[in-house]
């Protein structure tokens, strides 16, 4: 079968251990499934594998991909859940200490097909497209769980998103507007902060720029650059949200005297798990919201995305086909 896969590590050049080539299928061990991949997207994770970032050489060649919608074994249209557990786990997937993602320990979704737990394929509905759907699984349901689950956000707070233009960030506007929330957007460019507008941010703002007000909760993903605003923005008891660091996740100034004096709450937050997922599955049906999606290329041609996003050139998710 046809996939894009790390043969190598490179943290100078990752795209140099990138091939688009033929594998074999995968191995279907017991109480797994096959689903037939119509689209995956891309994600951080990705460029991280072909820099050698939680991914063990001795796994390689590892197929890449952790998101997907296709068709199961049935014919039945569904989304892949990334997250898997150890079998002998019940819960929470997200706080097994065993759990990884599809293309760390296991084959990724970047083929033709791709081996997971019976449990961890969600119907997708008619309304959502086989692109739409396969955004889902990583960035929108880390922007889900942030919110509505360790935020525990709902109608008529207030929450600034930091760094709008990444997928994790679209999706976070998206859904706190959808979710009856006054959201505030923060970016450096001004035509993604003109794209935030439309994705349903009440204002932006640049980068570390003052509020209007003090916020319920802050939804943090770019680390050490915002941090501090972050920390600032937040009225007495708020919540901050963290998932990622994507500007480095050493801080200048970790704001403790802020944390502990006006007593706020930071919590971090990976992924999520298959019952948010679907959760997540059915709000975007009857809400009608939708992921913004950057472009659409074949997976044959998924060079072409993985440089896009190195270059940082991306508002949205990045869906390859088949």
């Amino acid at each position: 079968m046809f996939a894009a896969y790390a043969e190598k590590f490179s943290s100078d050049d990752p795209l140099s251990g990138l091939v688009l080539g033929e594998r074999p299928d995968p191995e279907v061990p017991d109480g797994w499934t096959t689903v037939t991949v119509k689209a995956a997207s891309l994600n951080h994770h990705d460029l991280w594998s072909l820099r050698g970032v939680g991914l063990r050489e001795e796994a390689l060649p590892m197929t890449l991909g952790c998101d997907a919608a296709g068709y199961d074994e049935d014919g039945n249209e569904v989304v892949v859940h990334a997250v898997v557990s150890d079998p002998a786990w019940s819960g929470d997937e997200t706080l097994d200490p065993k759990r990884s993602l599809l293309s760390e320990r296991y084959q990724g979704t970047f083929a033709d097909k791709v081996a997971v737990p019976r449990g961890n394929v969600v119907p997708k509905p008619p309304s959502l497209s086989f692109e739409e759907a396969a955004c889902l699984p990583t960035a929108w349901l880390t922007a889900y769980r942030m919110l509505f689950t360790q935020g525990a956000l709902k109608p008529g707070d207030s929450v600034l998103v930091q760094g709008a233009g990444g997928g994790v960030s679209t999706a976070l506007i998206a859904l706190a507007h959808a979710g009856g929330l006054r959201v505030y957007a923060t970016s450096r460019d001004e035509g993604k902060r003109a794209r935030a507008l439309e994705l349903g941010a009440d204002e932006v703002f640049e980068s570390n720029a003052r509020l209007p007000e003090k916020v319920d909760a802050v939804m943090e993903t770019v680390g050490r650059a915002t941090w501090s605003h972050s920390v600032k923005s937040l009225r007495p008891g708020g919540t901050l949200v963290i998932s990622g660091t994507t500007s480095g996740p050493n801080v200048d100034n970790a704001e403790l005297t802020r944390v502990f004096f006006l007593q706020l709450k930071v919590i971090g937050s990976t992924m999520g798990t298959r019952s948010e997922l679907a959760s997540l599955v059915n709000l975007l049906d009857v809400s009608g919201v939708r992921p913004v999606i950057d472009r659409v290329i074949p997976m044959t041609e998924a060079r072409d995305g993985f440089a896009a996003m190195a270059e940082g050139d991306v508002f949205g998710k990045i869906v390859f086909t088949r």
